[in-house]
């Protein structure tokens, strides 16, 4: 397979129909680390709203088991992604979302900021150091993979298209940033939990390293400082020339797809195990489109879903895939 013969393919697709294999061609092949990356600065956008981060502090998750939170968002993302987000196990995966946010008085506005950063923030990383920009039919997938996620949350007005998405997160961010000592310590939690990864000589490294590349805006509401220029250059240079060698790398061979790897769940995951452990104990409700007895998907229960007594397996050990 060419470097560029996905894209071809992707140019191909419709994104209204075909969303959900785009993204999944996105995630787990074309830009898997990137598209990683665009979701984790875009949840860190959600630190620098007041609102959201008072809420995530008061829950304590960041502090007590700040991997497991990490480990959980991922999971869930892509339990409703994996086998398409009409599939049983798409809804499934919805149906325990909304459980666990169903505690919790949450704003609309809010709930649509935090779906802008999945749209935006992805697009934005790629962009700016991806191995290639994204094409038009991949923006508009998570445009409409953004819109299912609305639609099976029951959050209204979400936008129609990227420009629209994008609007929403930057006004939002000018009316809603602000500092507050909550923002500093889940933020803080996060990086911690970021620079466990890595040996213990390299973690003040790390830690300048992922400040180095947030905006200031977003740095000043966490109550951080701006990083020198230097250390901004250098971020994101090196960043600019992993691009350029990931360009010249082969495609990632089909039989090896980029999957989650969750330090949690070295044994795998049950979908019931993902979130705060009360959850387990809220009843789950139907979704939106369930409420009038219409139910999209199948409907036989499948491995890692509530009630079907299955566990997702942790990937096992594979070869080392040349296209990262």
């Amino acid at each position: 397979m060419g470097r560029y013969s996905r894209l071809h393919e992707i140019r191909r697709m419709d994104p209204a129909r075909d969303y959900a294999e785009i993204l999944r061609l996105i995630s787990q092949y074309e830009f898997p680390w990137d598209y990683r990356q665009g979701v984790s600065v875009a949840f860190l956008r959600d630190y620098g709203v007041p609102r959201i981060s008072v809420l995530l502090d008061r829950t304590q998750e960041f502090e007590r088991a700040g991997q497991k939170r990490f480990d959980d968002t991922v999971l869930i993302g892509y339990e409703m992604a994996a086998d398409g987000f009409d599939s049983e196990r798409g809804r499934a995966a919805a149906r325990h979302l909304n459980r666990i946010h169903g505690k919790y008085s949450i704003p609309d506005e809010d709930f649509r900021y935090v779906l802008a950063t999945t749209v935006v923030g992805p697009k934005r990383w790629i962009d700016r150091f991806g191995w290639r920009p994204l094409c038009a039919q991949e923006v508009q997938a998570l445009v409409e993979a953004g819109r299912k996620m609305a639609s099976l949350m029951g959050i209204d007005g979400a936008p129609d298209t990227y420009e629209g998405f994008e609007a929403l997160l930057d006004s939002y961010e000018e009316r809603m940033f602000a500092y507050d000592p909550a923002n500093r310590r889940v933020a803080n939690a996060t990086f911690r939990v970021i620079a466990s990864w890595y040996p213990r000589p390299f973690r003040p490294l790390v830690a300048r390293f992922s400040l180095a590349l947030l905006d200031e805006p977003l740095l000043t509401a966490l109550g951080f400082r701006p990083q020198p220029r230097w250390a901004q250059a250098s971020a994101s240079a090196s960043l600019r020339l992993r691009a350029r060698c990931v360009r010249r790398l082969p495609a990632r061979p089909g039989r090896f797809p980029s999957r989650p790897q969750p330090r949690s769940y070295p044994f795998g995951w049950r979908l019931d195990d993902l979130g705060p452990h009360w959850a387990r104990n809220r009843p789950l409700e139907p979704l939106p489109d369930e409420r009038d007895g219409a139910v999209g998907g199948a409907s036989r229960p499948r491995a890692g879903e509530p009630g079907s007594g299955g566990r997702t397996p942790a990937p096992g050990p594979r070869r080392r895939a040349r296209n990262s």
